[in-house]
């Protein structure tokens, strides 16, 4: 059983803290939505509202797995949790507060209210040095103004219960200042998504300290039920002009260090931090012992995620087109551009959640197709009309698909080349080894090579019984094809899969992507997630939702 909670008291203990963690990212979670409509600043690279209980929701997770009294255990615990989890600026910021929180009461049982703000305190300067630019106006004032209100407080008032009183009145009111330090929110006439964030944060951990249920939304306070029913409903991007925006990909990645490569490349946290900032904005970079995590808004992705790969191995990868996002979100009419691009990237997939990730990694058209629906040499070169650039390069990802493209490559007008992968997976890989720098053979070559680099997985169901290399299928059976080559077959999707990872997986590979099918739930996701854990446990798993036919998982290891 969990240990009793203090409501108010001189002290707070790690099961109060908890209880607060707890609350906080349950009043996060039931406004998400309301704080989303906040977001303007500085561009649009996703929600804050969603990216933070995202992040928060992760930390809390890590929370739960613990039944402890003791503080410094639960706060490291968020913090690692936060930084697994952590999402966009706001949510990397916010992994930041609470990391120097854990570290600025390392090895204590419990908090006095002195104790309690010093730890805040601790936070905000550990947040502040990981952001290479600090903006004043966003969460990190939010933060600061509260702390420094904790901090002087504390030095009379020493009921937690009471402080944490202050901190959430001080929140509100820095939260409320925050269009006058940042034009761009009093033009829209809203405050700043992140401190709002914040301070819904804060609002949950005082209700648990009170013991009371969170509170409902404070329209008054937040000001946000008067933007979101103003006339026409104009939203905060509206105020914003795509063309504004001069990094147009919101880049997130961890690099989960190898000694090896250190060895070649000692790791500076500072010294890389300053070598990213010459690619883009809105940077941040934090790392501990065993990883770095990168967020910064770039405009070609793969250089960033190169540089990183120095230390070590990529993981927990992102990549969203804000421009597309921005577009969509004013609902602008898309056109081709009259004046042409220097590259583009057409590929085929089939799926939304596929075409969106390949949008997502800079590809200017996706061709709807693959396997049963192969696009003709008319519909490629179509596209590559419709990328506009001077550069064209092709990947089919599909046997069936490579010599249509080949001759549609052949017929453009434009320089155009084809790189000849044969699978998602290795369209995915190929399109992360794209260099904007480069000659197109270059390009074709080194993205050609990236792209046999990885393994793919397809599990699907057999349409009649046969026999293929001593392997006896029926119909309707699951198959597990490990680059094209059937290696399972079982009447169970589940089995098909295990069985098909064990042919894959060895001991040089650390990461799994799946990319689940329209046919497969997210129970089976979840299944397969807890099977690889406790079965290989030195693989990180990514999930992706391809919504992708015929195929209910797509494997890619790495």
């Amino acid at each position: 059983m969990r240990e009793e909670s203090i409501v108010t008291s001189e002290t707070l203990n790690g099961a109060t803290f908890t209880q607060m963690v707890l609350a906080g990212a349950h009043h996060l979670k039931n406004n998400a939505e309301k704080i989303d409509t906040l977001n303007v600043f500085p561009v649009p690279d996703g929600d804050t509202g969603t990216n933070m209980n995202l992040s928060i929701t992760s930390g809390a997770d890590e929370v739960k797995k613990l039944n402890s009294g003791n503080i410094s255990e639960v706060a490291t615990a968020f913090s690692k949790g936060l930084l697994m989890g952590a999402r966009g600026n706001s949510g990397v910021i916010l992994s930041q507060l609470f990391r120097g929180f854990a570290k600025g009461i390392d090895q204590k049982q419990s908090l006095s209210a002195e104790d309690f703000a010093n730890a805040f305190d601790n936070g905000v300067n550990t947040a502040y040095k990981a952001v290479m630019k600090p903006v004043e106006g966003t969460i990190l004032t939010v933060a600061k103004d509260a702390a420094e209100t904790a901090v002087i407080e504390s030095e009379t008032e020493k009921d937690v219960t009471a402080l944490m009183e202050k901190i959430v009145k001080e929140a509100k009111a820095s939260l409320k200042r925050t269009p006058e330090l940042l034009p761009v929110l009093k033009e829209v006439g809203v405050v700043d998504s992140g401190g709002q964030g914040l301070v819904t944060i804060y609002e949950g951990f005082l209700a648990a300290l009170k013991g009371e249920e969170v509170p409902e939304p404070d329209t008054d306070d937040i000001e946000m039920d008067a933007m979101v029913n103003a006339e026409h409903h104009k939203i905060a991007q509206d105020f914003m002009d795509t063309s504004e925006i001069e990094y147009g990909y919101c880049t997130e990645f961890m690099v989960r260090f190898e000694s090896d490569k250190l060895k070649k490349h000692p790791f500076d946290e500072e010294a890389f931090r300053q070598e990213l900032s010459e690619h883009g904005d809105s940077l941040l970079v934090v790392a501990d012992d065993e990883l770095v995590k990168v967020h910064v808004h770039a405009e070609y992705p793969g250089e960033v995620m190169t540089l990183g790969q120095r230390f070590g191995a990529l993981t927990n990868m992102k990549i969203e087109n804000m421009r597309d996002q921005h577009t969509a979100i004013v609902g602008e009419n898309r056109t081709i551009p009259q004046e042409k691009t220097d590259y583009a990237i057409v590929t085929v997939g089939m799926g939304s959640g596929v075409k969106e990730l390949f949008q997502s990694l800079g590809a200017a058209v996706v061709i709807e197709g693959g396997q049963t629906m192969n696009p003709s040499t008319q519909d490629i070169t179509g596209a590559i009309q419709e990328a506009n650039a001077n550069n064209v390069l092709i990947l089919p990802n599909n046997k069936n698909i490579v010599m249509a493209a080949e001759q549609a490559a052949k017929m453009a007008e434009v320089n155009a080349a084809v790189v000849p992968t044969k699978t998602i997976p290795q369209g995915i890989s190929a399109m992360l080894a794209f260099h904007p720098e480069a000659a197109i053979d270059e390009n074709r070559q080194s993205m050609e090579a990236a792209g046999k680099e990885v393994k793919t997985g397809q599990v699907t169901y057999a349409i009649r019984d046969t026999t293929i290399d001593g392997m006896t299928i029926e119909k309707d059976h699951f198959m597990g094809l490990a680059d094209g080559s059937i290696k399972a077959s079982n009447q169970d999707k589940l089995e098909t899969v295990k069985s098909l990872l064990a042919e894959m997986i060895t001991d040089d590979d650390e990461i799994l992507t799946i990319l689940q099918g329209e046919d497969a739930s997210d129970e089976d996701v979840n299944i397969i997630e807890q099977y690889v854990d406790e079965t290989y446990e030195d693989i990180e798993v990514e999930v992706h939702k391809g919504n992708q036919p015929i195929y209910a998982f797509i494997f890619s290891v790495e």
